[in-house]
């Protein structure tokens, strides 16, 4: 299904089941198809569950504009709006962390009843004089560069530090790095190129700090995409009503290396 948001974008969306609602929101540069294993999980207890693709990505429109924090949010917004959802859940992975943290602060205060952050760019990410254990900014325009000229065999890499790949010990799953593969080569490069200020240099502190629903922090300690260290402590902090779970040998891509151990948690949380 599709939405026709303000500005002329298609917001491509699955909504299957019926109950209480779960609205996931993918990374970089994925689809809503990298929430399959927690869709099947939650629908299955008894959950509506949404996912969406962000604006550039999978199979909603890839436009020139938009590529940034506000945007995607507002998006958000409009869909939510469209399905007129109340007592949700939103749970946000990497770059759909800040996603979820943006919306809710600025749009969710009478929809959202709980939000979860996995494996977030919160509270920001590029490294700065403020932020110095950050990001550099000499790392980002790597991926940049890449992105925009050598993508396909990049985004086959990348799959090896996302879900862990690259450590000793860990066997790689063919599928699963084709799958990303897969969801990454659908969207526009355009998007995926501009999509990494916004992952990056966003700030969420002040969203982060707003929030007054209960916020769980999921992150893997072994997180080689978005470093543990100035990330999910850092958010668990600024939250007003913030948990931290954190998991020692755990990747990036841990909702789908480890759903077991995820849905397990998320589920516990949902239903505190």
């Amino acid at each position: 299904m599709k939405i026709t948001v303000k500005d002329g974008t298609e917001i491509y969306y699955k909504d299957w089941g019926t109950g209480q609602p779960i609205v996931f929101h993918h990374g970089w540069p994925l689809s809503g198809d990298d929430w399959d294993t927690q869709m099947m999980f939650f629908v299955q207890k008894g959950y509506r569950v949404i996912a969406h693709d962000r604006r550039g990505h999978g199979r909603s429109t890839q436009v020139s504009e938009g590529h940034n924090m506000d945007t995607y949010a507002a998006d958000v917004a409009e869909l939510t709006a469209h399905l007129d959802l109340k007592d949700a859940i939103h749970i946000g992975h990497s770059t759909g962390g800040g996603e979820v943290i943006r919306y809710v602060a600025k749009y969710g205060k009478d929809r959202v009843v709980k939000a979860v952050l996995i494996s977030a760019v919160t509270p920001i990410m590029i490294q700065s004089e403020s932020n110095p254990d950050g990001v550099p900014l000499a790392v980002l325009d790597g991926i940049r560069e890449q992105t925009a000229n050598n993508r396909p065999q990049f985004f086959a890499d990348f799959t090896m530090p996302f879900y862990g790949y690259n450590r000793e010990g860990v066997t790689p799953h063919q599928g699963i790095r084709d799958n990303w593969w897969r969801q990454g080569m659908m969207g526009g490069v355009k998007a995926h190129y501009e999509g990494i200020k916004a992952f990056s240099e966003t700030d969420f502190t002040e969203d982060l700090k707003s929030v007054e629903i209960p916020v769980l922090v999921l992150h893997g300690e072994d997180d080689q995409v978005v470093p543990y260290g100035i990330t999910g402590p850092k958010s668990a902090e600024l939250l007003k009503n913030g948990k931290l779970i954190s998991y020692p040998g755990f990747p990036h891509g841990m909702p789908t290396t480890e759903a077991e151990t995820i849905n397990a948690d998320l589920l516990a949380f949902i239903e505190s």
